[in-house]
């Protein structure tokens, strides 16, 4: 406690030290806190200054130099990932080993990297160098990268599908059973991985069930299209028909069909109770998880066992 002389006659009669936690002070945990002084005012001169019945204020000293060089280098941080999103070629290899914090567009955050970021950074490291290879997406309005994203994703898939047939053959899988299996998992990761990206990404459901349709659209009317056409361009060019078995289809095609229908209904049914085919409550997720995995297994297990001749 102390006594000093204020400006205007005012004597400061007392000067005490306080603590954060007293009773009768709030303080939001929000903001940055230093030393806080209680300062009684009695005692005015000269005679006829009047003290009101508040004479008693709290003063608080708040050092906020680190305050504002880290919001500084918060601001630079996000400036420079800002700028990152046209970034030159060369750039994009220095990108895809670096491992640093992300920024939230939408709300502008810094997000630090997390362990499973970081587990999931080196593991893919290999692939983010090889696809630093196709041109940043503003050359030429997108279409050079559009092109070499294709090759790319041709070429890893055929490899995959390549590995998995002779890993097949190796294991003594039947053809039918190999492809609806080890090939169907190889080839189907891209998309994998594409959906979880929209449904992290999008605020709606659209663009992750909306990949998925349109990858297998695509895998049935172009994947199987385009071949036969070729196929049955070049028998009719040497005068030769082209008649291709169907074996066990019909049967795959059908109990296809039914699982399928079935996951819909489960969408529609997460949109009626949920208000959305993706999220939801905990359990349901968890649910909704274990039963169209189930259903995968099911498809896989009776078309198996028709391709061996147990059905």
């Amino acid at each position: 406690m102390s006594t000093a002389q204020g400006k205007g006659g005012y004597g400061i009669q007392h000067l005490e030290e306080i603590n954060d936690d007293d009773e009768d002070e709030e303080s939001s945990d929000d903001e940055p806190t230093g030393p806080k002084f209680k300062v009684i005012i009695e005692k005015a001169e000269p005679a006829g200054v009047k003290i009101s019945k508040k004479n008693t204020c709290i003063v608080e000293i708040i050092n906020r130099e680190l305050e504002i060089k880290n919001e500084s280098e918060h601001y630079d941080l996000i400036n420079y990932f800002m700028g990152q999103k046209k970034p030159t070629w060369s750039s994009q290899f220095l990108q895809a080993v670096m491992l640093s914090p992300t920024v939230d567009e939408d709300h502008l955050i810094v997000e630090e990297v997390s362990l499973y970021e970081a587990m999931s950074h080196f593991a893919t490291m290999f692939w983010k160098l090889l696809f630093a290879f196709i041109p940043p997406t503003h050359w030429g309005g997108g279409w050079p990268a559009f092109v070499m994203a294709l090759l790319f994703i041709g070429v890893c898939t055929a490899v995959v599908a390549e590995v998995a047939t002779v890993l097949g053959c190796t294991i003594g899988l039947k053809a039918g059973v190999t492809a609806i299996t080890l090939v169907a998992i190889g080839t189907s990761l891209p998309d994998t991985f594409a959906s979880m990206t929209a449904a992290r990404s999008s605020d709606t459901a659209d663009s992750a069930i909306g990949n998925v349709t349109g990858s297998n659209s695509v895998n049935v009317f172009v994947g199987l299209g385009l071949p036969w056409v070729m196929s049955a361009y070049y028998a009719d060019s040497i005068h030769k028909p082209y008649v291709t078995p169907a074996g066990s289809l019909a049967f795959s095609v059908m109990l296809f069909l039914i699982t399928s229908s079935i996951c819909f209904v489960v969408l529609i049914a997460r949109r009626k109770i949920f208000g959305g085919e993706l999220g939801g409550p905990y359990q349901s997720k968890i649910f909704s998880m274990v039963f169209l995995i189930a259903l995968w297994v099911i498809y896989v297990t009776f078309s198996s066992m028709k391709a061996y001749h147990l059905l």
